[in-house]
């Protein structure tokens, strides 16, 4: 037998994103939803409507007809009227989606408004087609033109509607892509409209041209926008729906066979069958969904044994956390061992291993594959094993620890989880070793990312666990104590070595934690590490796969809350005084 290629389960140093620029949190103007949960509610009626009444629909459709349109979903929805100009461009979106995926890159312009940059510190110079961005890394103009110019597309940064129009009338460009406030959208229009061209606009949150903030995924999602992604139209949701129909009762039943009966195995499967995220296996039909030529989820048994053994070692993985960490209670529910006591626990926990490893060696794939599968699950439960050790090992002499090593262990405890997930799928897929290599990088961002934001809950209590007042390794404990002097240092220290007690200091530990923008801090370490999953997707060939883990990673973190843009940076400091125009410019003086 050929000798496995496993270079690709080698993990690379531990990478600290650079730090995001803080931009002030502000709340959208009257006439935008104020949330972003409230925002995608609106989204996806508009999806719906559109679909419903696509005869209706036939794009180029004229604003004020757009308007009645939206009055009508207003009508059905009843959301506040005042948001009627907001439906209407997302309708004016959804009419043009499907047109703009047929569209190729190199025939968009990407048009992104001056009011992006931080406008006091910003070096760039402008010309005549606008600004000159040079990299500074203070805002995302230079993330994003990086991204659009790779892929193609022509780039301005201007209120550049007079180009625009040239460009479209003299044909250099068949679809705008932009990005505004409403006011300016409404007044661009008409002439987007008689120019029938394709147009897809993302409206900006604020309307007063200075620290303006964007639903960013919106724009990422249509900047990337092809129909060489046969699951773009694939709805998450459905999919989501769909896995977690594996694990009722009788789908498990039918999955294990007669394990059930056995004491042991019915605990196990009662268990697996109890309400969870189910990210895991959702990312497992999701990387393998994206190498079928299918636009719809097509469910295999194969597919279905491997997503339910990525949820077994996730279980159990939780099962002998919560007896290491001493917890009784998870999302609300009694652990396990808080059920049937610490040995039956552990028990059923190996049991869970078990069965991971045998509902992957019952797949019919061929032996190599199944071989590398085998493998990549026992390589994250090796690398899971070793930072619970770290942290196990850490609690017998408590110290304060760095948020370098707080990150690496939750690379090695969480990441692994997501990087088998995506392993599975993409290898039962038939993926190659360079799409491999890329998907390790984007699940150790990912799963980093999705710790920190754990730590970010759960610190205080917001979830089940405490981590401040049980003292564990915590990314804000170690910011905090990096960060302190004096007396506030000296509480902390004693707060990692257990000599302090958190219940007779929170007041203190709140304060600290408040006055050195801790959170803040974290918050941006989040965005870096959910930046460098995005960044680490730039070279994957694979379009399908491209766009379908870009949704899964805004699906994830999806959450209530306002994205700033202008707060992305770069690691890349250098000059780059002629980028925007050398594009843009050429296609200009030519339309001229």
């Amino acid at each position: 037998m050929q000798e496995l290629d496993l270079d690709f389960l080698k993990q690379k140093p531990l990478r600290i994103p650079t730090a995001i620029p803080l931009r002030p949190p502000r709340t959208p103007q009257k006439n935008v939803p104020p949330t972003r949960f409230e925002r995608e509610k609106l989204h996806t009626a508009v999806k719906a409507y559109v679909a419903q009444e696509k005869a209706k629909l036939t794009p180029p459709v004229p604003f004020e007809e757009l308007k009645i349109h939206a009055d009508e979903l207003l009508a059905f929805s009843g959301a506040d009227p005042i948001y009627r100009e907001f439906l209407a461009i997302l309708l004016n979106n959804e009419t043009w989606r499907d047109i703009l995926a047929t569209i190729p890159y190199n025939r968009r312009l990407l048009l992104l408004p001056v009011c992006l940059r931080v406008e006091n510190d910003c070096p760039a110079p402008f010309d005549e087609f606008g600004l000159l961005c040079k990299k500074c890394g203070q805002c995302s103009i230079h993330y994003l033109k990086e991204e659009a110019d790779r892929l193609g597309y022509a780039t301005l940064v201007a209120e550049g509607t007079p180009i625009v129009l040239k460009l479209i009338e003299t044909g250099q460009i068949d679809a705008v892509v932009g990005v505004s406030c409403i006011n300016v959208l409404e007044r661009v229009f008409p002439y987007m409209e008689a120019a029938a061209a394709p147009g897809i606009a993302i409206p900006l949150l604020q309307d007063d041209c200075a620290d303006t903030n964007i639903d960013l995924e919106w724009l990422w999602d249509v900047i990337h926008l092809s129909s060489d992604d046969k699951t773009y139209r694939l709805n998450l949701d459905d999919v989501r729906d769909e896995v977690n129909s594996w694990f009722t009762p009788e789908s498990l039943a039918a999955l294990a066979g007669e394990v059930v009966k056995d004491p042991t195995g019915a605990i196990a499967y009662e268990w697996m069958a109890k309400d969870g995220k189910r990210w895991r296996p959702f990312l497992t039909a999701c990387a393998w969904q994206a190498f079928q030529e299918e636009s719809e989820l097509v469910v295999s048994d194969d597919l279905k044994k491997l997503a339910l053994a990525v949820e077994c070692f996730h279980k159990a993985s939780l099962i002998h956390d919560d007896i290491e960490d001493e917890d009784d209670v998870r999302y609300d529910e009694p652990t396990m061992h808080a059920e049937v006591g610490v040995a039956v626990a552990l028990n059923v926990g190996d049991f869970l291993l078990g069965e991971g490893y045998r509902l992957i060696a019952e797949t019919k794939v061929e032996p190599e594959a199944k071989a590398r599968m085998m493998h990549v699950a026992a390589m994250g439960h090796r690398t899971l094993s070793m930072g619970q050790g770290a942290e196990l090992i850490w609690a017998n002499d408590p110290k304060p620890m760095t948020s370098r090593a707080v990150l690496d262990i939750f690379r090695k405890k969480t990441a692994p989880a997501f990087e088998v997930a995506l392993y599975l799928g993409a290898l039962y897929g038939g993926a190659d070793e360079e799409t491999i290599q890329i998907i390790q990088d984007y699940s150790e961002a990912l799963g980093i990312a999705y710790q920190i934001r754990d730590d970010l809950d759960d610190i205080f209590g917001e979830i089940d666990s405490n981590d401040a007042r049980d003292v564990r390794p915590s990314l804000l404990l170690a910011l905090a104590h990096e960060k302190a002097k004096g007396d506030d240092k000296a509480l902390l220290a004693g707060l990692w070595g257990k000599t302090v007690s958190f219940t007779e200091h929170e007041a203190d530990i709140h304060r600290i934690i408040k006055d050195l923008l801790v959170e803040e801090r974290a918050h941006a370490l989040l965005d870096g590490y959910k930046d460098e999953a995005v960044r680490s997707l730039r070279f994957l060939e694979t379009a399908t796969l491209k766009g379908l883990l870009r949704r899964v990673l805004g699906r994830i973190f999806d959450a209530d809350n306002v994205v700033t843009f202008c707060n992305k940076t770069s690691t890349d400091t250098d000059e780059h005084a002629t980028g925007n125009a050398a594009g843009s410019a050429a296609i200009v003086e030519s339309a001229g």
